[in-house]
């Protein structure tokens, strides 16, 4: 934290919490009541997919632009759409208008994910990128545990609207935050390339940032098969209640969340492509292990190896992402592409795993799941890792003053 606001970190990280909070009370929620109204492996894949699809087209776009304009627009607008989301979840009394629902909060997802952690690659000094993302990242995952927690405990106890009701809370203190303590967008400093911001394409003909991309996308797919099919496998199964299906979603979050800040700080330090390498392993067997796990206790297992490798590999990831942002001063544009990815992976995952249920049975979608993991890992193998260096010739901007 040294060299950096704190008042801006923690608001950062409050927001980033407050967002991924919101998507996770609805976790445990929505596959189950979609099953009940009579929604297939399809329908249910498209709840989760639509989300994942607005903020695949979306997020690019929003986290380039934030390095035009600033990031503090973004984020403002993105909170209060997510406490109007949760309003528009408490209407709907069949499984089609969830999905328009799901598709809205995306695009609020897509103003915030990558803008927020562009922010923070701004404000990160060279050499401490594993140590400061580790740090930051804690907020993803401790939203990503409470919110499916919390979610199954209020629908047991108080119902769905009660649920909604708190996401929308949590969205609107963030939005007071933000805009009382993150300082004016005019103030904001964003290095841009002088001689002109690379494109997309440019990053993307990197053969280790395209291995990067590979391997965030297939696992965000795994995360995507079980957020959207472990539910439905639990109940329909095992018969556990909304709350124990919570507990399982949440103890692969919390898993990696624990482990975010001190893997990050060793990711400056140990071979970056072992870390990966290991953490993507241990995801495959995770996910592969749901294809015969048949009680609470060997899922709990199969739940918290998830965790660990998620909590192994992605600091690493996010290290380079920053070193890639520092290099090419379009810290927003690799955000964006690095947060596409992770979307793209969870609709491609709650797609994929929905037809082969329909079309096979349930278990096979954790199979592919696995399989795609692992073929992320034979390309990672292949490709080169980049280190911390000196970024291109660039100009410090500090983004214009209108209104």
């Amino acid at each position: 934290m040294a060299g950096m606001d704190r008042t801006v970190f923690f608001t950062l990280f409050f927001a980033l919490f407050a967002t991924v909070t919101g998507v996770g009370i609805v976790v445990p929620l929505l596959p189950v009541y979609a099953h009940q109204l009579g929604a297939g492996g399809f329908a249910i894949g498209m709840i989760f997919g639509a989300f994942s699809l607005s903020r695949s087209v979306f997020m690019p776009l929003f986290g380039r632009q934030s390095d035009r304009v600033g990031r503090k627009p973004f984020i403002v607008t993105g909170l209060a759409a997510y406490a109007a989301t949760a309003v528009a979840f408490m209407i709907p009394t069949t499984v089609w208008p969830l999905i328009g629902i799901r598709f809205f909060q995306g695009i609020a997802s897509a103003m915030l994910m990558p803008v927020i952690q562009a922010y923070i690659g701004d404000l990160t000094p060279a050499g401490r990128e594993g140590g400061v993302m580790g740090l930051f990242n804690v907020s993803l995952f401790m939203g990503l545990s409470a919110g499916p927690a919390a979610g199954g405990v209020i629908q047991d106890h108080w119902g769905l609207h009660a649920a909604f009701t708190a996401m929308g809370l949590l969205a609107l203190v963030g939005v007071a935050l933000s805009v009382f303590l993150l300082p004016p967008r005019r103030t904001e400093i964003i290095r841009v390339n002088a001689a002109g911001r690379p494109g997309w394409r440019i990053l993307a003909a990197e053969p280790g940032f395209a291995a990067l991309f590979g391997f965030r996308f297939s696992y965000a797919a795994c995360i995507g098969v079980i957020w959207g099919f472990l539910p439905v496998l639990a109940a329909t199964t095992l018969g556990l209640s909304s709350s124990r299906i919570g507990v399982l979603i949440m103890l692969g979050v919390l898993t990696s969340g624990l482990l975010h800040a001190p893997l990050g700080q060793a990711a400056d330090r140990l071979p970056k492509k072992v870390l990966i390498l290991t953490g993507g392993l241990l995801v495959t067997l995770a996910t592969a292990a749901y294809c015969r796990v048949d009680s609470f206790g060997g899922m709990v297992i199969a739940s918290i190896v998830l965790g660990l490798g998620g909590g192994i590999a992605m600091p690493t990831q996010a290290a380079l992402a920053v070193i890639y942002g520092h290099r090419h001063q379009a810290m927003g544009a690799v955000m964006g592409l690095l947060t596409w990815a992770h979307s793209l992976g969870m609709l491609a995952g709650a797609l994929v795993a929905g037809l082969a249920m329909d079309v096979s049975n349930l278990r096979s979608a954790f199979g592919i799941g696995a399989a795609m993991m692992a073929l992320a890992l034979v390309v990672t193998v292949l490709s080169p890792i980049p280190r911390a260096a000196a970024p291109v010739q660039s100009v410090d901007t500090i983004v214009n003053d209108t209104p």
